[in-house]
């Protein structure tokens, strides 16, 4: 009887954790497996079924926890993630959460050890137990085989099934990979012939200026309304504008800046895209400022991170930016322990552009200058913006959706909004002729989004989470013609970028620009077989170094 009700406890933990009976039966079958196996080293039913139960919910616990924190479920290929700078990562910015996690994880060891103390029943010969286990892995075997259940690994957004997506993940071959190389999921065998390349509009070659603003995402996406300063920020008058598809969410900005200046995505890369710019310094050979670099642009990062952060200054160098800015790299009176304090965007971007007007005053040559904030990460529960600044702007916002976290968000936003307006203008007073095009976007959303969503009981949907914005504007081209506003992935904005430019695309370039009546908004969800094929050739033409492909 006891175990029985100690079974029945157990499948209603997972049943409950699962949240859809789609994938029940394999939630189920990896539980009993996971049994099994335990009884082999426990020797008794009570036992194993008991930790096996306490597994499930573990995961499936720390699956949640991931959710919450990057909208992508808990896989195998995450595990080593934990050693790679995440852990100080998420104590230095989410202090409660991790304490959470301790707690449980003790709670967890606890109860464990008391399982095996306390919880004893009558043992199995080891005959029976090796047996059983086989059993079990036939039965968990074929449950696997089953249609749908390799759709797991694909459906990381959905908020369900968080065990059965993990075990899933046990068994894609893929995942084991992703631990120790690079490689592609979406590639063909077959190559995909290249565009011819094509020509510039004109002779002129504007400077090209990108910003990542850090966690900044458009609040009409969830329905809150904005300022005019605001608005004009994220939909420019005279520009392009829409929402943006990531990868990413709550952190790991430096995928979006590989998405964008590589044309790839960094999901293409499994596990492996954490460390894109560690593993992949000089394995890919086409981006976008090797392109400008080839029509005679001048290449410049400006990061509001010191140089030692991850491998930055390698990797950007070996992907053709020239001159690397970083800053610990600014000269007094910028004051970097200051700046360090609240990383606000008037200080950064003034600095930045007050460097960027000295480098153009007296030099013809076209600049591709990329800028990297830091400002509106979270958590946002820390005041940055101080009071007696943009307290307006704040009300506003907290009296649109009435929670202090979002008011700090948008009152970032507000000064971002106010200071970029001034730097624009002096851009256009003092280089009148000089053509600018210019584009923002967000990298990913910040954590606070998850409340806004669930406080304004929006409408389910897995992709919303990774939506953020990019607005394309210009000065000084003549022939600029933005298009109507459409969403649009980050794999795409550098391409993008280089036709409202103005500027020639080579043959790689032209053939992903053919790419996104295919695409659109979604490159890496696209089952595009011109995309896959597309990887083929970069692959074997030797522009994208691989130690395996797939």
């Amino acid at each position: 009887m006891t175990l029985t009700l100690t079974l029945a406890a157990a499948i209603g933990a997972v049943a409950l954790t699962e949240g859809s009976i789609e994938h029940l039966l394999f939630a189920i079958a990896a539980l009993l497996l996971n049994a099994a196996l335990l009884l082999v080293f426990v020797a008794d039913f009570e036992r194993a079924v008991l930790l096996s139960g306490m597994l499930a919910v573990a995961i499936a616990g720390a699956s949640i926890v991931k959710f919450n924190y990057s909208a992508l479920k808990l896989t195998v290929s995450d595990l080593p993630l934990a050693f790679a700078g995440t852990v100080p990562f998420f104590v230095s910015q989410y202090p409660r959460m991790v304490l959470g996690v301790l707690i449980g994880g003790v709670s967890l060891a606890l109860a464990s050890i008391a399982v095996l103390l306390y919880a004893g029943g009558s043992p199995v010969s080891i005959a029976f137990r090796i047996l059983l286990f086989g059993l079990a892995l036939t039965a968990f075997g074929a449950v696997a085989a089953m249609k749908g259940v390799q759709s797991l690994r694909l459906n990381l957004t959905d908020q369900r099934c968080f065990y059965s997506t993990f075990m899933a993940s046990l068994l894609h071959p893929a995942s084991w990979r992703d631990l120790g190389g690079l490689a592609l999921s979406d590639i063909a065998n077959e190559p995909l012939p290249l565009k011819e390349a094509t020509p510039a509009r004109s002779s002129e070659r504007p400077d090209i200026i990108v910003i990542q603003h850090e966690s900044i995402f458009d609040p009409r996406v969830f329905g809150l309304p904005v300022e005019p300063i605001v608005e004009h920020f994220l939909s420019p008058a005279g520009g392009e504008s829409g929402r943006l598809n990531v990868d990413i969410f709550g952190g790991g900005s430096w995928q979006s800046e590989f998405s964008l200046l590589t044309g790839l995505s960094s999901a293409s890369f499994g596990s492996s895209a954490y460390y894109l710019f560690k593993r992949g310094a000089g394995r890919f050979h086409s981006s976008l400022p090797r392109s400008l670099a080839s029509l005679g642009y001048k290449t410049t990062l400006t990061s509001s991170c010191r140089r030692g952060f991850l491998d930055y200054d390698e990797f950007y160098g070996s992907i053709g930016i020239g001159e690397r800015i970083f800053i610990d790299d600014f000269p007094p009176p910028f004051d970097i322990e200051h700046f360090e304090t609240t990383n606000s965007d008037a200080m950064f971007l003034e600095t930045v552009i007050d460097a960027h007007v000295q480098r153009i005053a007296d030099d013809p040559a076209p600049r591709f200058l990329y800028v990297l904030t830091n400002f509106n990460h979270g958590p946002h529960s820390r005041r940055l913006v101080p009071a007696g600044r943009f307290d307006s702007e704040r009300a506003f916002a907290t009296a649109s959706f009435g929670d202090a976290g979002y008011g700090e968000y948008y009152a970032r936003l507000a000064e971002t909004a106010s200071t970029w307006r001034k730097l624009r203008a002096r851009l256009a007073s003092q280089f009148p002729r000089r053509p600018v095009l210019i584009v923002h976007y967000g990298d990913h959303q910040p954590v606070l989004t998850r409340r806004i969503g669930r406080q304004l009981k929006a409408p389910s949907d897995a992709r919303r989470a990774f939506r953020t914005f990019y607005a394309i504007e210009a000065l000084n081209i003549p022939g600029f013609t933005p298009e109507p506003g459409a969403d649009l992935d980050i794999a795409f904005l550098g391409t993008v970028a280089l036709q409202r430019a103005g500027l020639p695309l080579d043959p790689v370039f032209a053939t992903r620009a053919s790419l996104l009546d295919d695409c659109r908004e979604a490159y890496f969800a696209s089952a595009s077989r011109r995309k896959y094929r597309f990887h083929r050739t970069l692959v074997d033409l030797g522009l994208v170094e691989l130690t395996a492909a797939r």
